[in-house]
Formats: structure tokens, sequence, C-alpha cells
């Protein structure tokens, strides 16, 4: 599967239309636009809503709480194209919005642009797009203005600050952000109010630069004795330490109104090997998945972590085969939504990393994560073919639009409850 016609020629009309008026800034940094507008929306209150569940701007006499949620939420899907539906499902990095730019730094007409024609449901940014407060604030708040302006559904501003080796804002000196450190120290003292501590003190700093998710805590269980990627990231080896201390990290940053996600389902803690560079493999049986991977998940579920991503690992002794997690109904379908009765967002890991780009197209691994039931294709390694793919796919039947409808609901909920505006 890939691009139209009919789609390269939108596309390619899109970016001629912003080389001609000088727009476009090819080959780096995209220029900043002169006078960012902040977005006017609740949207810049990322606590705004988080605490009560009311509907932000919901008109006088609608119920309350959830089902003012619910409402809210149905409307606004009832109004959107499939278009802006597909759209919805990507959270993508900067890059991928805008062309022949490889660093994206400042927010100007030619992300603007790329947001008009794809309006996505979030971008996520790392260390390469962070260069101190005042240009991340300036660059956040405009991509929140260009949604604005454009009517879109306000977006996830996301970002990966687990503390310790995994930051991209407390990395950079600039910042003057405190390092938590690494869920190993944590989870090596036990403490579970330090561990909320951690993850308040890390919400606090990410909220007034404008990012209203971030992609943390690690739920996974070391493998006893070590000696493998999640050493450090892991909060340990005992299933019922990391439960307890996952927990606490959620309680802290929904408190603080960041909302956050529980990775990587249904567990990559005892994975010899790095899902970024190709495939991984845990060849565990059903019964003990459940009684020790799963155990964070089940006490974050219980917790009401807003969403859970789904790494690649391949698990044969439990899906037959060697899908990865991420593409497999039998994992999230079968284990996280019918056996554990998740309703939240799921979203996948990156689908650029090897574990997926060296065996499928961009395309095939946007379907396939969600024929399997997952919500976000999060970060496919080529964005316009695997936008391109999800709606071939709707319309060859394979994909039905009650499928992407069900999907678009769980993030318009989301959004709604932790953001509000919509």
């Amino acid at each position: 599967m890939g691009i139209t016609t009919d789609f390269v020629t939108r596309r390619r009309f899109l970016w001629l239309g912003a080389v001609a008026t000088g727009s476009l800034a090819l080959g780096g940094c995209e220029a900043e636009p002169a006078a960012p507008a902040p977005s006017s929306t609740a949207f810049d209150d990322p606590a705004g809503t988080a605490s009560s569940g009311d509907s932000a701007g919901a008109d006088d006499g609608a119920p309350d709480g959830a089902a003012a949620v619910d409402e809210v939420a149905a409307a606004r899907l009832g109004a959107m194209t499939l278009e802006q539906k597909v759209a919805q499902l990507f959270i993508v990095a900067p890059e991928a919005l805008v062309q022949d730019v490889s660093q994206v730094t400042q927010a100007g007409d030619a992300t603007h642009a790329g947001l008009s024609a794809w309006p996505v449901g979030g971008i996520v940014y790392f260390a390469q797009n962070l260069i101190d407060p005042d240009q991340t604030t300036a660059m956040l708040a405009s991509v929140k203005s260009f949604y604005s302006e454009d009517g879109s559904v306000p977006p996830f501003l996301g970002v990966d600050e687990e503390g310790g080796t995994v930051v991209r804002v407390a990395g950079n000196e600039a910042f003057a952000a405190p390092n938590v450190g690494d869920a190993s120290v944590l989870g090596a003292a036990a403490d579970e109010a330090a561990a909320k501590e951690a993850a308040e003190q890390i919400a606090d700093y990410l909220a007034p630069l404008g990012f209203n998710l971030d992609f943390a805590p690690v739920c996974d269980v070391a493998a006893l004795g070590g000696g493998t990627a999640m050493d450090e990231r892991s909060f340990g080896s005992d299933p019922a330490l990391v439960a307890s201390l996952a927990t606490a990290e959620i309680e802290g940053f929904l408190g603080k109104g960041m909302l956050c996600c529980a990775k990587h389902f249904p567990g990559i803690g005892s994975a010899v090997g790095d899902s970024h560079d190709d495939a991984i493999t845990v060849e565990k049986a059903a019964e003990e998945l459940e009684a020790v991977d799963l155990v964070p998940f089940k006490a974050a579920i219980e917790a009401g972590v807003p969403m859970i991503m789904v790494g690649h690992l391949d698990l044969p002794n439990v899906t037959g085969d060697y899908t990865p997690a991420s593409l497999s109904p039998v994992v999230v379908q079968g284990i996280l939504r019918d056996q554990l009765g998740y309703t939240g967002i799921v979203v996948t890991d990156s689908l650029s990393m090897g574990a997926i780009a060296n065996y499928r197209t961009a395309a095939e691994a946007a379907v396939a994560a969600l024929a399997a039931g997952c919500d976000i294709p999060l970060m496919p390694e080529d964005f316009p073919e695997a936008y391109q793919g999800v709606l071939d796919a709707v319309a060859a039947g394979t994909l039905t639009e009650e499928r992407i409808d069900e999907s678009v609901l769980r993030i318009l909920k989301a959004k709604q409850q932790y953001l509000g505006g919509l």
C-alpha cells in the first residue's frame, strides 16, 4: 500500500503554495513565526480538568462528570471526516509534518501547513527538538495556536521523560530541571512517596513548557540477575514492588494534570536484545506472564492510567507465532482489552523501531496495529504512507470506519477529560 495520486497531488499543491509564499524553510530548522499566538482554549491549562473530570466549555445544564465527557467526545466525533479521524489516530515526531527538515526546533508556517493537511492526534518531541525553555515554550505554544486557528482537536504534546538515563529535558543543562534518577534507584529505596514525588517533579517542569503527556512510567519487571536493556529503567525484579511504585508515579502525574503512559505491555523486562534494533523474544508461557509481568499493568489499570504502550516483543508461547505484541490481536484485544478489561488508550511503541520497520512497511504496520486493537500507531517510519495506508484499508474493508471510530472516541474522551476544549 502506498500514497494515492490524489494524496500526492494534494500535498504537492500544499507545499508548492508554501514555497511560493516563502514560508517553507528547507534543509534545516524551520523558521519561527514572528509572533506566535498562544492558544486561548482550556488546553493551555494542563491541570484544568484532570481533577474534576468536568467538561470544559460544556453548556449549562449539561450532565456532569463522565457523562459530560462522553457527550462532548461523541459530538466531536460525529462532526469529523474520515480523513480527520485517521489523522487523529497518529502521534508523530515534528519532522514527520514538514518536508526536507531533519531537525525541527521552531514551529512556523511549514508546521502549520503540515498540521492543516494532517491534523494529527499528537506530536512527540525529543532532545534534538528542545534547546532551552524559551524556545520550547514558544514552539509548543505556536503548535497549540495552529490547532486552535484551524479548529482542530487539541493535540497531545508528549515527551519521553522517565528520569535517569531516559530524559529529554532534564538531560539538558539549559532547562535547569532536576533529574529524578533511574527507576532502578527508586526501586532500591522501595519508597512509594519518593516515586510519587519524582513524577510530580517531572510534571512540574514539563507542564510550564507546554507538554501534557509523558510516556512514563516503565512498568516492566526486570529479569532476575539483570543483563537486559531494562535494568536501569525498571523499578526492579519484584512484580509487587514495580506495581506499587508505578502506581505511585501514575498518581503523581495525574495529580498534577499530566497524562501518563504505562509501558511496555505486556513486559519487556526479561527480553534479550533491543527492539530499537531488531526483533526481541520472550519465551514465557501465559501463566508466568500473568504471575510476573502483568502484575504492574493490572495495578496501573486500577490506578486509572489513561494510556498503555504495547511493546514490540514476540511471545511465541502465548500467541503461537512471532507476531510482535504491538501487532497481535491475541495480546492487545485478548489480554489487554478482554482479560484485563482495559478501556483506555492503547498506543504502540514507535513503529519506526527495527523490530517493526525491518519486517513491515509503514502502512502494513499501522493497519496491523489498529486491527490488533491499538488506538495510536506511534511514529510510523513513513507517516504519509501509514496515514494513506489506513485510509486505503478502510476503503478496501480491511478496517471498518466503526473500528476507527472506536479508537478516535477513546482519544477524544481522554482529551476532553484531561485537556478540555474539544
